[in-house]
């Protein structure tokens, strides 16, 4: 039988970890924004602490937190990935976001907007019932992966033909 390790133990990671959590976001906010003016660390740590206690008790909001987080880890891994496959296609030189159209700017914003709000909905526990049969039939019929995978191959070519040959049209005036 395997031994349980203090960091395995359900104090630990059922109350330590989420009290940390939040009373490290909620000082650090409250020390950078000097909600009660400067030089105020131990009334901050002292507010931060409360919350975090105030959390710590609150079961529901506790797992909607751990959802989150999970989910945030994922999302970090994957925004790494990406980023280090966009470093790659860039090179040593990198490609300017800045100067990227408005268009895409508002595109990529969008597309960040309903990311969250899906991944809100889902770490909060929103049954599939309430975005109706539509949800199943997109996403949980037999034919729908290979058709989202496809969907986002096309996509991604798409993007990359876009930029290649924004680029070639740029370089040759």
């Amino acid at each position: 039988m395997a031994q349980e390790t203090i960091l395995q133990h359900w104090v630990f990671s059922g109350f330590v970890l989420p009290f940390l959590l939040v009373f490290l976001i909620v000082f650090g906010i409250l020390e950078k924004t000097k909600l009660f003016g400067d030089g105020k660390k131990q009334l901050n740590a002292m507010i931060a602490f409360v919350i975090g206690l105030i959390f710590v008790g609150a079961i529901s909001q506790k797992l909607v937190v751990a959802n989150l987080i999970l989910f945030l880890t994922v999302a970090l891994v994957t925004m790494f990935v990406a980023l280090l496959l966009w470093g790659f296609v860039a090179g040593d030189k990198g490609l300017d976001f800045g100067s990227a159209p408005k268009g895409l700017k508002w595109f990529i914003g969008i597309v960040l907007v309903v990311a969250v709000i899906l991944s809100l909905l889902w770490a909060s526990g929103v049954p599939n019932t309430a975005f109706g049969d539509a949800t199943d039939f997109l996403f949980g019929s037999g034919w729908s992966a290979n058709f989202w995978t496809n969907l986002l191959f096309v996509v991604v070519v798409i993007v990359a033909l876009v930029l290649v040959l924004k680029s070639k049209v740029g370089s040759d005036k």
